[in-house]
């Protein structure tokens, strides 16, 4: 795919990762619609980042634990920007619970947004992916496909994802691909100290921390290189899958 004029949804794009992977594909001349719920600053911060550079971006406001917000986010992008042809569900939680602490209310807001949104985004874009042939990446996460017991909720949300990836893809195949990227040790969590980073780089078979340029060149992959590719999950994690 050719992605320089074309239109890309990136949800959870005003901060970390999601934020960098919307950067990314305005870098290679694409149409932005930057979502977010509470990360206005960071939504508006990157629009003015993106047009400042000749690119055009606009920023959705929504919560996507409403499934009809969810569902009417890439229509709301489809009537402001004429079309949607790549989707990157990028908005998550990760909580740090274990099994015995986590709360029924903590364990609906972890499904319901890394999980739910994004069969119900997908479901309200899968028109217009459609009519473009577009491309779908979903953003797993090694918890999805190995046990993070210390986050217990997340870890299932991201097996659910890995799993819709598949489902995707046979449904919305011939026309769409849709497939995932799970990082690993890319964006620590902000609350590790020094210590923890230092262990997380010596225990990764690369022996260092991933990037955010080490998982937008995966999705520029994806997006650009892989037309035939579809229901896959690309690891981005160093090698510690391996491990």
């Amino acid at each position: 795919m050719r992605l320089d004029g074309r239109v890309a949804l990136v949800t959870g794009a005003g901060r970390r990762l999601g934020q960098a992977l919307a950067r990314a594909l305005a870098g290679r001349g694409m149409t932005v619609a930057i979502h977010y719920n509470s990360s206005g600053s960071g939504a508006e911060t990157l629009r003015k980042e993106i047009v400042a550079a000749g690119g055009r971006a606009a920023c959705f406001a929504a919560d996507l634990r409403d499934p009809a917000g969810a569902a009417e986010l890439p229509r709301r992008v489809v009537a402001d920007l004429g079309g949607l042809d790549v989707l990157v569900n990028s908005a998550a939680v990760m909580l740090h619970r274990s099994f015995e602490e986590t709360t029924p209310a903590e364990y609906d807001a972890v499904l319901d947004l890394n999980l739910r949104s994004v069969f119900f985004v997908t479901q309200g874009a899968a028109p217009a992916l459609r009519a473009a042939r577009g491309k779908v990446v979903n953003m797993a996460d090694l918890a999805g496909l190995e046990p993070w017991p210390g986050f217990v909720a997340h870890s299932l949300s991201k097996a659910g994802v890995v799993m819709l990836t598949r489902v995707l893809a046979l449904a919305l195949a011939p026309e769409v691909t849709v497939n995932a990227l799970a990082p690993g040790a890319v964006l620590v969590p902000e609350e590790y100290d020094a210590e923890e980073r230092e262990r997380l780089a010596r225990t990764t078979p690369l022996r260092r921390l991933g990037t955010p340029e080490d998982a937008t060149a995966a999705l520029l992959y994806l997006l650009e290189g892989g037309d035939f590719v579809t229901g896959e999950v690309l690891a981005v994690d160093g090698g510690r899958l391996l491990r």
